[in-house]
């Protein structure tokens, strides 16, 4: 007997995984908390399929999203990332990723953590929505707004309101899961 999901995950297994097992979960790890960020700036005018069918690739070319050595990267590295066909080879992405790893280490040194921080824009906990329709998720919200505003003003780059509140999403800080998705419920809704 199939469970009720969203509607959004096709039938890709690849989608289906995602849905079933990551999006929405909270995540606290720092490295996985920067991967989600790197991997969602990546996607900005691209579907998340393509960037979940190159995520070991950029696991692979981004040292294991290890922000020290990202932030590290020079131009010999950058030139390699630009010819490896395993990442969505964007220059301004490629130089995004490496500024948002030098920012990412600024905001862990004078936070504590990146996940003390990020997690600072809902108190501490999910925010669980009740949609009943897909049309009704948000593209961004408020808190969404508020976080692209200080991250911006930290020296994050691809980081608009609409990329933040997919990375709130995939992150678990919000559970938009629809109410009738046996996810919902698993993650804490009590819709």
């Amino acid at each position: 007997m199939s469970r009720e999901r969203c509607p959004w995950p096709t039938k890709d297994p690849l989608l289906l995984a995602y849905h079933d097992q990551e999006w929405g979960v909270p995540v606290h790890d720092e490295r996985a908390l920067f991967e989600f960020l790197i991997l969602e700036g990546a996607q900005a005018g691209l579907s998340w399929t393509t960037v979940l069918r190159k995520r070991e690739g950029y696991r692979a070319a981004f040292d294991g999203f290890d922000p020290e050595r990202v932030a590290g990267y020079g131009p010999a590295k950058v030139a390699e990332l630009l010819s490896n066909p395993g990442i969505i080879r964007n220059q301004a992405k490629v130089a995004a990723a490496i500024s948002n790893a030098q920012a990412f280490l600024a905001v862990q040194r004078e936070h504590g953590s990146f996940d003390r921080f990020i997690w600072s824009f809902v108190d501490g906990a999910p925010v669980h929505n009740a949609w009943t329709r897909l049309d009704q998720l948000p593209v961004t919200t408020p808190s969404a707004e508020r976080l692209s505003r200080e991250l911006k003003r930290l020296g994050f780059r691809f980081i608009g309101p609409t990329i933040v509140y997919a990375h709130m999403q995939a992150t678990g800080m919000v559970n938009d899961h629809l109410v009738s998705c046996y996810r919902y419920r698993e993650l804490g809704g009590q819709g």
